[in-house]
């Protein structure tokens, strides 16, 4: 024990304790419930993927440490994956570099581009990692909120404006956006960009959702726009894409500049990861067109199922144009706390989902949002689906 009275945790993670999707799937667990909190498949990717790892294991690629910036194979395949896609021009030896998920990509992105007193930008609600960078490296975080009308959550243009101001370092945007499920416009985006370029701003895009767009949505780099190129930090990820969240591999892409500043803090984070994996995931970026289509198709049937159950069990549905995941609001059941609604609900219905209000500064906004994921095979969605119409009828007992 320590003499001392100054708490063990640097005081700038305080506000900072077991994450929410850890406190939730081990809930799920302890209570035997289906897991629809936690982002993550129940089934692997494609198996040409995932052979493509096994054979860089037996032939020995990648068992040692890497090149810091990630293979050159991997690098060659996410500009290929860039230039295919956007149109965007990538050089892969000085525009790309491989970090350990998407995860650190941000964390990496946040210590090397903001110091003590710079103010973050960010999409509220916004994954947890955000606001632990952001403490990290010594930034305010501004929270510009989106909010819900006409079926979807909607970014505040001259909100997001009027949060600018001569201390903002940098804006840190999500889309296709975790938790929401909203796709931002083309014009959405452009807006942000030309604000951008008249604030002279830095922007981090977190874009690991990229192909996962439903409808009329359409994913847009925000580096495609003019005067972005040179500002923009793009960050995406093989998770979410091809069901190999495990594998933790992700990558940046940016001007040669960007990349240095980032990979001087990421060097000293990992160092390198995920060597093997490094090789499938350069393999998966070819896949065929089908591949992809198939993904989305697939994704959008489970969204629509998983909507249909909550809105037979009572719940109001945002129903996405973009990730894997539902946002639902539980007033319409007679609730109002999320996170009681939560570690209520295993025991009530035998499923689990994650409070939106976690994701949010201003808990009250957030406190009636509830996020499930989707990304579960078709028949646990549609027992899930079962459990959860209990609700619906008072008294009903949860199914076994």
């Amino acid at each position: 024990m320590t003499s001392s009275a100054r708490p063990l945790l640097n005081r700038r993670l305080a506000e900072f304790g077991t994450t929410v999707f850890a406190e939730m799937s081990a809930l799920a667990l302890s209570t035997g419930s289906i897991n629809l909190g936690q982002g993550f498949p129940d089934t692997d990717g494609p198996e040409e993927v995932r052979e493509a790892a096994v054979r860089a294991l037996r032939d020995g690629r990648g068992n040692q440490y890497p090149p810091g910036p990630g293979i050159s194979e991997l690098r060659t395949a996410v500009a290929a994956h860039q230039q295919r896609r956007y149109g965007l021009s990538v050089d892969p030896d000085t525009e790309v570099l491989v970090t350990a998920g998407a995860t650190e990509a941000i964390a990496a992105a946040l210590l090397a581009l903001v110091e003590p007193g710079d103010e973050v930008i960010a999409l509220e609600p916004y994954y947890d990692s955000y606001a632990a960078s952001i403490a990290m490296a010594g930034g305010t975080r501004v929270p510009v909120t989106l909010r819900p009308g006409d079926g979807r959550f909607r970014l505040d243009l001259d909100e997001l404006r009027d949060a600018v101001t001569d201390r903002t370092r940098l804006l840190l945007i999500n889309t296709p956006h975790n938790p929401t499920g909203t796709v931002l416009t083309r014009e959405e985006l452009a807006q942000i960009a030309a604000l951008a370029v008249e604030r002279d701003l830095l922007v981090v895009t977190d874009e690991v959702y990229e192909h996962l767009v439903f409808d009329d949505a359409e994913h847009i780099p925000l580096a495609t726009f003019p005067g972005m190129r040179e500002r923009t930090v793009t960050i995406s990820s093989a998770g979410k894409t091809f069901s190999f969240t495990g594998w933790k591999v992700g990558w940046v892409t940016a001007s040669p500049e960007l990349v240095t500043a980032v990979r001087s803090a990421k060097q000293y984070l990992t160092y390198v990861s995920a060597g093997p994996f490094q090789y499938a995931v350069a393999e998966a970026l070819a896949l065929p067109e089908s591949y992809f289509t198939g993904l989305r198709d697939d994704l959008r049937g489970k969204r629509d199922l998983l909507a249909a159950g909550l809105e037979k069990a009572g719940f109001s549905v945002y129903r996405p144009t973009g990730t894997y995941f539902i946002t639902a609001d539980i007033r319409p059941l007679g609730e109002t706390d999320g996170i009681a609604f939560c570690r209520a609900l295993p025991e009530r219905a035998g499923v689990v989902a994650v409070p939106t209000a976690v994701f949010y500064d201003h808990r009250e906004t957030g406190a009636p949002f509830v996020r499930f994921a989707f990304c579960k095979r078709t028949e646990v969605l549609t027992e899930a689906s079962a459990r959860l119409s209990s609700m619906a009828a008072p008294g009903s007992e949860r199914p076994e």
